[in-house]
């Protein structure tokens, strides 16, 4: 089964990605992972990535799509996958499109308010990229890796302005996207307001209708 995750940043796709990854036993593939790997290994691309997303803006369609098709043309995708984080505009979905069939575009629903509260208070440890939130999954010792004992950090387009650039460029190119494919059939919203499990429970129960 060949799935995309639409919805605002901080709606909890990458959750639900990482759960269904195993019920369905095929690979999560997220743009911001792919990204972070450029980051860490100091490309050239990797530098241009981050600085963009420092800023809270998008990274432009032709380097993600390039990403993108190198890693569905890997040998684990062959059951299906789960993307998330592409396409974020008509122009990666036309692309998308020519590259594979998409099964069901699943839509994440989040009032504004919730994705500031949910992403201003995530803390991340750099080394490991494993992530807390201060009010719901703190570390158990406050700013500090469980495992690691390093000081967790506040990635900067988790920042409440780079928040709210984030949102105002989500709304302005990946909105439409919820459009264009109601248009074609695919599209089923679910309500990502609730706790994980329940938002799991709703996804796997749309997508067997």
């Amino acid at each position: 089964m060949n799935l995309v995750f639409l919805g605002p940043p901080g709606a909890g796709k990458g959750t639900i990605a990482t759960a269904m990854k195993e019920e369905l036993s095929i690979p999560h593939i997220s743009t911001g992972d792919l990204f972070r790997s450029a980051i860490k290994n100091e490309t050239e691309l990797g530098k241009k990535v981050k600085e963009i997303l420092a800023s809270g803006n998008l990274v432009p369609d032709e380097v993600t799509i390039e990403m993108v098709r190198e890693r569905l043309a890997e040998n684990d995708t062959e059951n299906g996958y789960i993307l998330d984080g592409f396409p974020r505009t008509i122009f990666q979905a036309d692309a998308l499109q020519s590259m594979a069939d998409i099964d069901a575009v699943v839509n994440f629903d989040l009032e504004t308010e919730s994705v500031v509260k949910r992403l201003s208070g995530r803390r991340v440890c750099k080394s490991t990229g494993r992530t807390y939130h201060i009010l719901y999954n703190p570390p158990k010792v406050e700013g500090i890796d469980d495992e690691t004992g390093e000081q967790l950090i506040q990635r900067d387009d988790d920042k409440e302005d780079a928040i709210l650039n984030r949102l105002e460029v989500y709304k302005k190119q990946t909105e439409p996207l919820i459009a264009y494919y109601s248009e074609k059939g695919l599209l089923k919203t679910v309500d990502a307001s609730s706790a994980p499990e329940k938002v799991l429970e709703l996804v796997l129960a749309v997508l067997k209708k």
